[in-house]
């Protein structure tokens, strides 16, 4: 049986959903369809104060499972460096703070308000291929059934359906390569009351990459590393890392961990995201790197951006425009740019020192830094930002030299 719908989101993450929703809300048929059934475990639990706007044109509070983040801790146990950085100390107008959340519940109940708004929200169905054309767009089930539309959103996050499809996969090489997580529960009173201070996300530096340690609700902790070198990762050598961290055996002392989980090769970039009555936001766009915590907010701010695009062209007629999310295609190369420079500087360069743990930084480098942390990336009068863009480019010019070269 064939279907006839007006746009078809597939993934109802936090893209999918954010899309899907203010769609919705506009007036629009919104079919969203996702592979699992929610709620499910998935990791990027550390929001940036980019994304609170967005729950707000949503009509969406997270508070009810999220824990209020002031901003970033980042600790060097080797050598007893600290270093804070708050969100309310950056370029003005400084934004309260974001949030701290358990995905699978948050994930579940923004997809779930996407279907208040209107979506029509179906779990359990996986998309096999998506076919566009001038006349309209075709979305090929794995069930054999077909959804005709006339705007296809792939929101399929790792599954990045039409990159595969396209054959549009580009590896961004030059940031960490693999990572391994898991949660420990049943935290002391101690333990959860420190947590709760801040809220803060704490960054453990360390040899050859970095840890999280981000306070969850219902006294859980999520601890992960990630390595900057091949072949490493295994649950002994975050057994190793866990071991050797003061911080982390005082706060999870009696606590309970569950299973760990691993992933690796996760920086890529879609070189097709948008065309003929498609476009790709969150992760099916492109990722860098968990370092900073950008992947929701950029899932959320380029969903919110498509569907101010999509939604009048709709309306009038012109979604068959294979150009028409270009803006939206800009704007998000504009903050892989500068988180991409920012990534590139924490791994490969003495920004931390130079900067995180400097004794008397530059007090208008350091708010724009905070910024950039926040997620604050469309503005020009940050001297940092635009310091990391001079920075990206110039990399990017040696590059091309290099590949000419070779």
């Amino acid at each position: 049986m064939n279907e006839e719908r007006e746009v078809v989101i597939l993934g109802a993450g936090p893209a999918g959903a954010t899309a899907g929703g203010l769609l919705a809300k506009a007036g629009h048929d919104v079919l969203l369809l996702d592979r699992d059934t929610f709620p499910r475990e998935h990791i990027g639990e550390s929001l940036l104060p980019a994304e609170m706007p967005l729950f707000e044109a949503l009509g969406f509070a997270p508070e009810g499972e999220a824990i209020p983040k002031a901003g970033a801790d980042f600790v060097d146990e080797r050598t007893g460096q600290t270093a804070r950085f708050l969100f309310r100390d950056a370029l003005p107008p400084a934004p309260a703070g974001a949030v701290q959340v358990e995905r699978s519940v948050f994930d579940h109940r923004l997809a779930e308000h996407a279907r208040k708004l209107g979506a029509d929200l179906r779990y359990g169905v996986r998309a096999r291929a998506v076919h566009t054309s001038a006349e309209g767009a075709r979305v090929e089930l794995g069930d054999g059934r077909t959804i005709h539309a006339r705007f296809v959103v792939d929101a399929t996050g790792r599954d990045r359906l039409m990159c595969g499809q396209l054959r549009a996969f580009e590896r961004v090489e030059g940031f960490g390569v693999a990572a391994v997580w898991g949660h420990f529960d049943d935290l002391g009173n101690e333990a959860v009351a420190e947590l709760a201070d801040t809220g803060n996300i704490t960054v453990l530096l360390l040899e050859q990459g970095w840890g999280w340690v981000i306070p969850l609700p219902n006294a859980r902790l999520s601890v992960g590393f990630v390595s900057t070198e091949r072949g490493v990762v295994c649950d002994a050598w975050f057994d190793e890392r866990y071991a050797a961290s003061p911080l982390l055996q005082r706060l999870t002392a009696g606590a309970r961990r569950g299973p760990l989980r691993r992933v690796g090769d996760y920086s890529f970039k879609n070189t097709r995201p948008i065309g003929l009555r498609y476009g790709c936001i969150g992760d099916a766009s492109a990722f860098l790197d968990p370092v900073f915590s950008s992947g929701v907010a950029f899932a959320m701010v380029g969903a919110a951006e498509l569907a101010r695009l999509l939604a009048p062209a709709l309306r009038e007629g012109r979604e068959d425009d294979p150009q028409l999310l270009a803006p939206l295609e800009q704007k998000m190369q504009r903050a892989y740019d500068v988180f991409g420079a920012l990534i590139h500087s924490f791994y490969h360069t003495a920004l931390v020192q130079n900067l995180f743990f400097y004794d008397d930084p530059d007090p208008e480098l350091r708010a724009g830094l905070i910024s950039v942390l926040a997620g604050d990336l469309w503005r020009e009068d940050n001297a940092f930002q635009n310091m990391l863009l001079r920075s990206g480019r110039r990399l990017e010019r040696r590059q091309t030299l290099r590949n000419r070269r070779s």
